[in-house]
């Protein structure tokens, strides 16, 4: 029995998942989320809303993504890989999904301004692009690092209408692009929609998220048994907050015969704080940005520093849903480093002809090596992101190593 789009019991009334959740907010804030909450339980239930939002999804955004059957890959390693395409969306990412219905609610609460953080820059373009569709101001938050390094997406920001603020502080990265824009909301938090862009943050991001995101395994699970006739034997997603993968898993999480595989960067050394971002895997329960899960902490229990060469992915902390099912033991969480990832990339680019973000080429190489075990199965991959926004960043790097003259 599968879960649909908007219909999954957690988390309680509270937020919480377990231990994991809540809103740890003060008073005159949580007001606000209250409303929040309200106003999306109404729209979840309002057939007007749903048929706007089937409507974009099919005629705007492009959906249904497409499965492939990656056939090269497929034989050069021994298994069936299957990719969901939710690089082929527009705005090329899975982020637009929820960027559309996050908009389109705050429209109707009668908000006049979105305001949000990015990492890699794809939320950021998704939710610049849904603001100019529905006729609202944006303002996105983005760390000076990623700024520099994701700058082909600043400039689509920037196009579409949106004002881009740098963090400036701390690694300039997307932690404090997260801290920079709550700043900024809370002077006005009447007027402007914090459109959070992944599972995490105060109740009820987490599940208004991953409801929107819920549409990518919905599809999946149609889609996959039309084309093996059965359901894919083992599901990957690459994680930072952990949007995507709850996208692809939520609809298979009652299917025990579906193992799952949450893939984290771990960097430059798995061991050495501050040059990974493996939150499950290194991480403990806490509480950061108003909201308790896994987290990498320092000795005060304050946020480690965390890196990986995917901006979207360098993050200390994970989505509330995801530290329960790591708690529960239904989902595998695993690690692939910066070098595994740029295999992939290249991998998949010159084997396919895809080029992929470099935070879904940690999925990609994660299922790589799934695939060299015995009797692994189907493999399928949520390709969440495209690999334009990283091309110049990675052949300035990389380009030598793989063959490609500047």
């Amino acid at each position: 029995m599968a879960t649909n789009i908007f219909n999954c019991p957690l988390p309680d009334n509270k937020g919480y998942f377990g231990e994991y959740g809540g809103s740890f907010i003060p008073p005159e804030l949580q007001t606000i989320m209250d409303e929040i909450a309200s106003s999306y339980e109404d729209i979840r239930k309002d057939p007007d809303f749903l048929n706007e939002l089937a409507d974009l999804y099919q005629h705007y955004v492009g959906r249904p993504s497409p499965i492939f059957h990656a056939k090269h890959l497929s034989q050069k390693y021994g298994a069936a890989i299957y990719m969901k395409r939710e690089d082929l969306n527009h705005t090329g990412a899975h982020k637009i999904n929820h960027c559309l219905s996050e908009a389109l609610l705050a429209k109707k609460m009668g908000k006049k301004k979105l305001i949000a953080e990015t990492g890699a820059g794809q939320h950021g373009v998704a939710l610049a692009t849904a603001a100019a569709l529905v006729g609202l101001e944006c303002e996105i938050h983005m760390g000076e690092v990623d700024i520099e390094k994701e700058y082909p997406n600043v400039v689509r920001m920037h196009i579409l209408g949106a004002k881009v603020v740098p963090a400036t502080h701390g690694r300039k990265t997307l932690k404090e692009a997260v801290d920079s824009a709550f700043g900024a909301y809370l002077a006005d938090p009447v007027t402007q929609f914090f459109a959070i862009g992944s599972v995490v943050g105060p109740h009820p991001f987490p599940k208004m998220v991953r409801d929107f995101q819920s549409i990518v395994g919905v599809e999946a699970r149609e889609q996959f048994q039309q084309m093996a006739g059965k359901l894919p034997d083992n599901l990957i997603a690459c994680v930072g907050g952990g949007s995507n993968a709850l996208g692809l898993f939520t609809a298979f999480m009652n299917d025990e015969d579906v193992n799952m595989y949450v893939v984290e960067p771990a960097g430059r050394n798995l061991d050495v704080i501050g040059e990974h971002a493996a939150t499950m895997t290194k991480g403990t329960p806490g509480v950061m940005h108003v909201f308790k899960s896994y987290m990498l902490q320092d000795k005060e229990g304050e946020p480690a520093e965390v890196y990986s060469i995917a901006s979207g992915l360098d993050y200390p902390s994970v989505g509330t849903q995801h530290a329960y099912l790591k708690d529960l033991g239904r989902v595998n969480y695993a690690s692939i480093s910066d070098d595994e990832a740029i295999d992939a990339f290249f991998e998949l680019s010159r084997e396919e002809g895809i080029i992929p973000a470099i935070e879904s080429a940690h999925a990609v190489a994660y299922a790589l090596k799934l695939a060299k075990e015995p009797n692994v199965g189907t493999i399928l991959i949520n390709l969440s992101g495209r690999g334009d926004k990283d091309i110049d960043f990675v052949v300035e790097h990389y380009g030598k190593e793989y063959g490609i003259e500047s």
